[in-house]
């Protein structure tokens, strides 16, 4: 899942959901327990493929799998929705043991409701919205840090290029570096690339 997909909707002001069950009539039973908790439930599906196309066609902001026998149809519901879903997905489970809790979480599962009641589904609905946020969070730092250490890899590479090639010091490196890029209008961290890539050259005055 992309670290930008968090839910737009507030949980406690109603979210845009899609329901999935493989039962029809236990379907409707959910879905009218949310719809009773203020939210909007775009679409009702039992089936894998189907789901996956009502994500892209509805955008919708949460999934709700209620679990009855199936666990093998749930958990592939589970790992569909959490791929395809720009939020969390919550699996209303009224038997859920710690085997099921465990192989759920491993295909993308956020929070488990163990009874179908407004209360849980509720509970469920803020608990997996909290961490879905946190780890989108988490995400974005991460990639803010790996984007930082690749800027300084890519700029020591250079360096090194130039020490190398001109026998100067890793400060006068920089320096011609910083120089270079200041009068070709480009960032040091986009010449010390093109340096890397053998695209750019930079010549150091004899002396420096």
């Amino acid at each position: 899942m992309d670290g930008s997909k968090t839910p737009t909707a507030d949980v406690n002001r109603g979210l845009r959901l899609i329901a999935a069950d493989e039962d029809p009539q236990a379907l409707r039973r959910t879905a009218a327990l949310l719809e009773g908790l203020g939210h909007e439930v775009t679409a009702l599906t039992a089936s894998v493929a189907e789901a996956v196309a009502l994500i892209a066609r509805d955008d919708p902001d949460a999934a709700v799998v209620v679990v009855h026998r199936d666990h093998d149809h749930a958990l592939d519901l589970i790992d569909e929705l959490s791929e395809a879903l720009r939020g969390p997905v919550i699996a209303l489970h009224a038997g859920a043991g710690a085997k099921f809790a465990q192989a759920a979480a491993r295909r993308g599962l956020d929070a488990l409701a163990s009874e179908a009641t407004p209360e849980a589904l509720q509970g469920a609905l803020e608990v997996a919205v909290s961490r879905h946020a946190e780890r989108a969070q988490l995400t974005r730092t991460v990639g803010q840090l790996e984007h930082a250490l690749d800027r300084r890899a890519t700029i020591e590479r250079a360096k090194g290029m130039l020490m190398e090639r001109h026998e100067i010091s890793e400060r006068e490196a920089f320096e011609a570096l910083r120089a270079a890029a200041r009068s070709r209008n480009l960032t040091v961290v986009a010449l010390a690339r093109l340096v890397g890539e053998g695209e750019e050259s930079i010549e150091v005055p004899v002396g420096r």
